[in-house]
């Protein structure tokens, strides 16, 4: 473990479990981002690996999305772009890869933590994970992640994340599409999470990959799209709003 975090990858019958963790709330900088990202291009590349499971460390917190320490030392316009490209780069990953994702979402996930848990194919969730888009009370807004959320939950669902920053329960992420289920212990997620990816391993792989190709049919844009909305995102994180907001945090 590093101040970085850390990205680990495992192998076993088909099924390619990649794990981050980071010892702020798994929160996300920008070199574990693109750590991550390229983790999820390797896997969708090996012949070997059949199914993604994605999952992060820890029982209360799943991902507290961007780091604001790195956030705090952006000073310049390039410096912000290559920072928030690190959501677009991990988002625009899984969308391309050919593998279907599996999420296992053990707690809370904030901002661009939502966005990567939207941007999975399925996902498992324990009954105390919650989301929450905090991004529009600091200043900026939840720009980069929107189109992998609002593919899940709708417009109006987004609409409601994007302007409220309120925490909303499991029920309600399952009920709006983000959760497929979820389980009162952590060692019914697991078993659940494994069961499932198995069962896909034991799938045609070719079948899976025009399958999912199928089911983001309309994304294609994404490539432009998010580059485009984490360039206006670094001029807004130098704003004095902002960096009066995150210099408080």
């Amino acid at each position: 473990m590093t101040e970085q975090g850390k990205v680990t990858s495992t192998l076993d019958q088909g099924i390619t479990t990649i794990t981050f963790s980071h010892p702020r709330s798994n929160s996300m900088p920008g070199a574990l981002l693109r750590a991550l990202a390229a983790e999820i291009d390797r896997a969708g590349a090996d012949k070997q690996s059949r199914v993604i499971v994605l999952s992060s460390e820890g029982e209360k917190i799943f991902c507290a999305g961007a780091s604001f320490d790195e956030m705090k030392t952006i000073k310049s316009v390039e410096q912000g772009l290559q920072f928030f490209s690190g959501f677009a780069t991990v988002i625009l990953a899984m969308r391309r890869c050919p593998k279907f994702i599996v999420a296992r979402i053990q707690g809370k996930a904030a901002g661009g933590g939502v966005g990567i848990l939207s941007a999975c194919d399925y996902v498992f969730a324990h009954s105390s994970a919650s989301v929450r888009l905090s991004e529009l009370a600091i200043g900026i807004g939840p720009f980069i992640i929107g189109p992998a959320v609002q593919r899940k939950v709708g417009l109006a669902a987004f609409t409601e994340m994007a302007i409220s920053a309120d925490w909303r329960d499991a029920q309600w992420a399952k009920s709006h599409g983000l959760f497929v289920e979820c389980f009162a212990t952590h060692k019914e997620l697991d078993t659940a999470v494994s069961e499932f990816a198995a069962k896909l391993a034991g799938c045609s792989a070719e079948a899976m990959a025009k399958l999912k190709g199928v089911l983001w049919e309309g994304t294609e844009h994404w490539e432009d799209l998010l580059i485009r909305r984490a360039r206006f995102t670094s001029d807004l994180v130098l704003s004095d709003f902002v960096q009066t907001t995150i210099s408080k945090m």
